[in-house]
């Protein structure tokens, strides 16, 4: 380890505290903002955006990154390596691009929020229009800096490494494969006694106290962070303070609580990351499809199993003073509402059989606008078709349609389908943590999440960036990540109703 790596830790710690700044102020912006300030907020995100663009590009960056030498150390041999990757991006950007896009993304975003709840796409229009142009340009950019696609390039921004040349051949069977397993199940489903729904009203009080419970129990630490309300539930924040935030209805508590649910799981890996590698790129995240994985096996792989409704059906009965024998509050049914398979418009409560299927559309649309096969104002008739060829819906209006994610507004194009990726890696950790660790499962019976929490620190969480997202996959579960075992998960949850699934 030379000075000039050195040198290069401290820029990077600098960078870290003004990334948690722009996480804490982006936190606010989503979540507790007054909507007058969003002209100034946009400012100011645009401003720190651009100061770290600065730094990163800073005259003497690039000499510090050619002549530094890591040394013989694993981490910061790969902290090294994160550097030049992170640098590569910030260069091929002129700084005015960066300003530009943090500027019309934050104005996007406001106006997004009104369209969508007055289903109002034509005023939204202009907004996303400007978006998909300077994303195009940054697409663009990258792409010719890195050797790649403009679609790889932004890609690699949330999941290094990862191509369209692999998720091509995955989405390309699920596609194929989806109508007739979604067909499947609903035709299993409707061959047993029908689910008894649950009588509200739920106050939201209730409601709140109730995820904070869970999130503990699971394993969030309450002294570094918090839950909120958000328009789109989230999880973010900064360093030692991790916000997640969900969305209420008081006739049903259920899609609230698999909310915080699976915010926790991204909450638990940010706080299992290596303390002392916290301010470098190393010790961040190695990337979405890993960061999905570790809430969908919260949400979706532990939370929607036998093992865990047997466990919380006590809870929840007790928490919305319910009577004992009520009927529908029975555990079996409870696992019957938290497995239930419905073809929906909104992929966020959408259930894990038909959840792909909504990562399909928006995977074709955003490839399609990158690209420029589809315009901007053709998007809600292509939404509608696509999502009516997967799942045989017809969408009534934009607000349920292209208008009800926040991702595109926010120009995060490149982003979705980690999304189905991380379904699968889930089903793939989920299944090797049980088989390596016999205590696992049984300690999840009893609402015990640390042998699990364990497993997942070892081999996921404090490996941070220290390694690529294939190869902890890959040696975490013993293969390669593919859909096998997500397709095995479904069939044994689904159609051969094993007890533990």
């Amino acid at each position: 380890m030379n000075k000039a790596y050195q040198s290069l830790e401290r820029h990077f710690a600098r960078l870290s505290s003004l990334n948690d700044a722009i996480g804490i102020l982006g936190w606010d912006k989503e979540v507790i903002m007054p909507h007058g300030a969003a002209e100034r907020r946009a400012e100011n995100l645009a401003m720190l955006e651009g100061l770290r663009h600065e730094i990163l590009t800073a005259p003497d960056m690039e000499e510090l990154l050619v002549t530094a030498d890591a040394g013989d150390d694993v981490w910061r041999r790969a902290n090294l390596a994160e550097m030049r990757r992170l640098h590569t991006h910030a260069t091929a950007l002129p700084g005015d691009l960066v300003e530009a896009s943090t500027q019309a993304t934050a104005r996007s975003e406001m106006v997004w929020r009104e369209a969508r709840q007055n289903n109002d796409f034509k005023t939204f229009l202009p907004y996303q229009q400007e978006v998909l142009n300077l994303t195009q340009q940054i697409a663009r950019a990258k792409g010719e800096a890195l050797g790649l696609s403009p679609y790889d390039a932004l890609l690699d921004s949330f999941d290094p490494g990862t191509r369209q040349t692999d998720i091509d051949p995955i989405f390309s069977r699920l596609s194929a494969d989806l109508p007739g397993l979604i067909a499947t199940v609903l035709d299993k489903q409707r061959s047993l006694p029908p689910a008894v729904p649950l009588q509200g009203p739920f106050p939201v009080p209730r409601q709140e106290a109730l995820g904070r419970k869970l999130m503990q129990q699971l394993g969030f630490d309450m002294t570094r962070g918090r839950l909120d309300v958000s328009l789109h539930p989230f999880c973010g924040g900064a360093t030692h303070d991790v916000r997640l935030t969900t969305r209420y209805e008081e006739a049903d508590f259920l899609p609230a609580m698999m909310g915080v649910l699976h915010e926790t799981g991204h909450a638990l890996y940010d706080m299992g990351l290596p303390e002392q590698w916290l301010s470098q790129p190393v010790g961040q995240a190695v990337g979405m499809t890993l960061h999905e994985s570790q809430s969908l096996t919260m949400e979706m792989q532990v939370c929607r199993s036998r093992a865990f409704v047997d466990w919380v059906a006590p809870l929840l009965r007790a928490e919305f003073n319910i009577p004992e024998g009520t009927p529908g509050w029975e555990a079996d049914n409870l696992l019957r509402l938290v497995t239930h398979v419905e073809p929906g418009f909104i992929r966020v409560d959408a259930d894990e059989v038909t959840y792909p299927a909504h990562i399909l559309v928006r995977y074709e649309l955003e490839t399609a606008m990158i690209s420029g096969d589809l315009a901007v104002k053709d998007l809600p008739a292509a939404f509608n078709d696509r999502l009516h060829a997967l799942l045989g819906l017809h969408v009534p209006d934009d607000r349920r349609g292209c208008l009800q994610d926040i991702h595109w507004p926010e120009g995060l194009f490149g982003y979705f389908p980690c999304y189905a990726m991380g379904a699968f890696a889930a089903a793939q950790i989920r299944t090797a943590a049980f088989q390596q660790n016999s205590q696992i499962a049984p300690a999840l019976a009893e609402g015990n999440f640390a042998p699990l929490l364990g497993w997942l620190r070892t081999h996921i969480h404090g490996r941070a960036r220290s390694a690529s997202m294939p190869d902890i996959i890959r040696d975490a579960t013993g293969a390669p990540l593919g859909a096998e075992a997500w397709q095995t998960h479904i069939q044994r949850r689904y159609l051969d109703r094993a007890p533990d699934a």
